[in-house]
């Protein structure tokens, strides 16, 4: 039997390094092919794609990581920064699904056989099934993060177009290549499937909105701050060092909860549901014995005891502990959970207003009259509970009305909305805002949100990182239209000629090896008719 003939660069670096890590297989490739290789590169193009998706949805969610973490510190009663674990996970398994689908287009490029190899079929499967799951449990329990995906496109629509429209051309002399060794019922369906997928990434910026789209003189102007319990990435939320800090970034509100304790003293605190001190206090070693269900079941005395702020070292919710000096870090050791009065008190020397969430809506006569008491102006005072609205407007006419919804705001001729920032679209803030109505919305952290809604005309905004907004001068981005045309035109033009020229190229050389492996065919059996004839003679 004839040994076949190894070809130069079988066994080149790229080619052994690509073929060992897609098919584990380090050797020449097998001659015999596999019918269902084309499906496993078809899943693994799948799966990074479904991987990326999926990575996107949880950069453009990390705005609202802190309320991720405190569900699950709800359901689980365990402190673990469960966002920041599904990203690692997440970004790793990204990782691997893309690595892996660059060595198989490698493996196109080298013709060698798309043959992978069974752990990574079970990873990849292991993968997909992982993230089926993630998608059906934020569905189930947190679906309300979903219309933040379209929201997100509105900011980052025109620069993933353009990463797009730069991967295809990246990725058309692989498509060209599968198109000129197929039949051509496949070459068919290739330059189908490629002319389909081309035009939707080139036309899709007809389908772009973005409200950063304007005239840079059109832009309105920068949002103000209201402190989310004030500023809980510098301090521990709810505590007056908090609400201390949230002053140098120039807030214009405070932003707290409020809960009524068993001796009719309003103090700040979030949680309120089953075991409502856990999170935040050091409840479990303070009072080892009581039940800590209901905020009456405590005196404010009792409550003073705990310590509110030595969780916020511990925990360090946002990872931002280690930007505090020695000084910050022992401060917040030592904080308390401090009554509605402190912070009214603190509101008045300041003049900065006060919004909150009545957690004892039964129990609000006790709220009103502290703030009644404390003789801060009422036109600070921005009333957002709804429970007993009429009888707030009525005891204290001046306080500012709040509403949570806008049919609310717009049946009782309102003029203040405050809702989270999801649940309003772009030209809905742009029409509130040509109404004169003040649009409050919570909560933004991240600079790509704050940005997009500082272009819609945002009055406000509710923020856990207002020491990080505080700086921006201008949006992240600012476009105008006529700008963005051009250069999308541009983009997309430039992408074009160079697939035509790589089509071009390759179909050049292909034609060329064909006429030169013609010749040699030619030349090689001339000569063994020549032979044949001298062997006669």
């Amino acid at each position: 039997m004839k040994k076949k003939k190894k070809m130069p660069g079988d066994n080149g670096c790229l080619r052994v390094c690509s073929r060992g890590l897609y098919s584990c297989n380090w050797r020449n490739s097998s001659d015999r092919t596999r019918k269902c290789s084309c499906c496993w590169f078809s899943f693994v193009t799948v799966a990074s794609l479904l991987c990326m998706c999926w990575m996107y949805f949880c950069l453009v969610s990390f705005n609202d990581r802190e309320e991720v973490n405190s569900k699950a510190f709800t359901e689980l009663e365990l402190w673990v920064n469960w966002f920041m674990v599904a990203i690692i996970i997440s970004a790793a398994l990204t990782s691997y699904c893309v690595l892996l689908l660059v060595f198989a287009l490698i493996q196109v490029a080298l013709r060698e056989q798309l043959d992978l190899h069974w752990l990574h079929k079970i990873f990849l499967s292991f993968g997909v099934i992982f993230i089926t799951l993630l998608v059906a449990g934020i569905s189930r329990v947190w679906n309300r993060e979903w219309p933040t995906v379209p929201l997100s496109l509105q900011a980052t629509a025109p620069f993933l177009q353009f990463g797009a429209v730069g991967a295809l051309t990246v990725l058309s002399p692989f498509v060209f290549q599968v198109f000129h060794d197929n039949r051509k019922g496949c070459k068919v369906l290739t330059a189908v499937v490629f002319l389909v997928v081309s035009a939707a990434i080139f036309l899709c910026p007809l389908c772009i909105q973005s409200p950063c789209l304007i005239e840079l003189e059109d832009l309105p102007e920068k949002p103000k701050f209201i402190g989310h319990r004030g500023a809980p990435m510098l301090a521990p939320e709810n505590t007056m060092m908090s609400f201390n800090r949230s002053i140098g970034c120039g807030v214009t509100a405070f932003e707290t909860d409020v809960q009524i304790s068993k001796d009719r003293i309003p103090f700040l605190m979030h949680d309120n549901k089953g075991k409502f001190l856990l999170r935040t206090t050091d409840v479990s070693q303070e009072f080892p014995n009581k039940t800590f269900n209901n905020s009456t079941d405590w005196t404010f005395d009792e409550l003073q005891r705990l310590n509110a702020g030595e969780w916020f070292l511990k925990m360090d919710p946002f990872q931002s502990v280690s930007q505090l000096s020695e000084e910050e870090k022992k401060r917040a050791r030592n904080q308390s959970i401090p009554s509605l009065r402190q912070l009214l008190d603190l509101a008045k020397e300041h003049n900065i207003s006060v919004i909150f969430d009545l957690y004892s809506p039964d129990e609000n006569n006790d709220t009103v009259n502290t703030i009644l008491n404390s003789s801060i102006d009422p036109s600070l005072v921005l009333w957002l509970p709804p429970a007993k609205r009429e009888y707030v407007k009525k005891v204290a006419p001046k306080f500012i009305q709040i509403y949570k919804n806008r049919i609310e705001m717009e049946e009782k001729s309102g003029n203040h909305l405050n809702v989270k920032y999801s649940n309003l679209s772009m030209d809905e803030i742009r029409e509130l805002r040509r109404e004169n109505i003040t649009v409050n919305l919570w909560v933004v952290n991240e600079r790509w949100l704050f940005s997009l809604l500082w272009c819609a005309g945002a009055s406000s905004v509710t923020t856990n990182s207002c020491h990080l907004l505080k700086d921006m001068k201008r949006p992240d981005w600012v476009l105008s239209p006529s700008t963005y045309l051009l250069t999308w035109i541009l983009v997309d033009i430039a992408s074009i000629l160079i697939m035509i020229g790589v089509f071009a190229l390759q179909w050049k050389t292909r034609c060329c090896l064909r006429e030169e492996w013609s010749r040699n065919s030619n030349s090689t059996q001339n000569e063994r008719e020549l032979s044949r004839l001298l062997y006669a003679a």
